[in-house]
């Protein structure tokens, strides 16, 4: 994959590079992008033309392989051969030149004459970990026991087993006993929540009933589905009854009442209010008289006629 580099004022007037020709010198910016964090590349003519020269056809593999040949003799790639028998290439000043902050591991084998065989793209920074001095008690002390008080500069790899033991980590017990249990952060709509510290939802407050549950009882009472809208406007209102610990039961008596009538949404908290306050000692309806039976004359007037 490509990448970006630098590339100093001081290259274009280079004497190394301008001992090769133009294009070798355009060869060699070109793999500037191409290598990786430590300045390698496969030894690929064919795939570095392709990826140097893909729009200048005249200048094919061939001409790479003459570029490549200049900048070796010039000592500014150098060309190996891996342990996996495959051919490499190495930019000599790449460490010079390229500064990386967080180099990246690479695949392909060090250079066997600038590199060595130190695994730079797999090995650990090794850090200096100082140590805390022992607290030197009051008046004199040998010269072994100052060597043992003084810091030392210990220098150890990151993971050995002194750093291994892993964290404490506190148990499911101890978290719900320094905090209260709040339940699940995400939560279904219409679904109580979990947990004793957590508020309460508005149908928990009325029972098991939810304001869907309401409505789908209303929405089965009717002849015909009313419309969505409708639906979403009696949700809201249900929903707000409940929040405001009205019963179900009236919630039902009021919707029957909205039913039978015909009435709007927005009526419903007076028609459940009706059914919650309704006087206790109301007369009986009304009722028109009939004549009795004539076999019943004598009870209905006790014998008066």
């Amino acid at each position: 994959m490509a990448r970006i580099r630098t590339i100093k004022p001081e290259a274009f007037i280079s004497e190394s590079l301008a001992a090769v020709s133009v294009h070798a010198e355009r060869t060699f910016f070109g793999l500037l992008t191409q290598a990786d964090d430590h300045g390698r590349f496969r030894d690929q003519t064919a795939v570095i033309a392709g990826a140097l020269w893909s729009l200048r056809p005249e200048h094919g593999p061939l001409e790479v392989e003459d570029d490549l040949n200049q900048l070796d003799s010039a000592d500014l790639i150098c060309r190996y051969e891996g342990n996996d028998g495959k051919r490499y290439l190495h930019i000599v000043a790449w460490a010079r030149h390229q500064k990386i902050n967080r180099p990246s591991g690479s695949r392909c084998p060090a250079c066997p004459h600038h590199q060595g065989s130190r695994p730079t793209e797999s090995a650990m920074p090794v850090h200096a970990v100082l140590r805390e001095p022992a607290v030197a008690t009051h008046g004199g002390d040998s010269e072994g026991s100052r060597e043992r008080h003084e810091p030392s500069m210990n220098r150890e790899i990151a993971g050995q087993q002194r750093f291994s033991e892993p964290s404490p980590q506190p148990q499911e017990d101890d978290v719900r006993a320094q905090r209260p249990d709040l339940g699940p952060r995400i939560l279904d709509l219409g679904s109580p929540p979990v947990g004793s510290a957590s508020a309460p939802a508005p149908h928990a407050i009325a029972g098991s009933v939810s304001a869907k549950d309401l409505v789908g009882e209303h929405v089965a009472s009717c002849e015909h589905r009313p419309p969505s809208d409708v639906l979403g406007r009696l949700g809201k209102v249900v929903g707000k009854l409940l929040g405001e610990g009205v019963t179900p039961d009236h919630i039902r008596a009021g919707l029957d009442r909205m039913r039978a009538k015909c009435l709007s949404v927005q009526l419903l908290p007076d028609l459940v209010n009706e059914a919650m306050n309704a006087p206790r000692g109301a007369a009986a309806p009304h009722r028109a008289w009939t004549n009795p039976a004539p076999a019943d004359v004598e009870a209905a007037y006790g014998g008066q006629l």
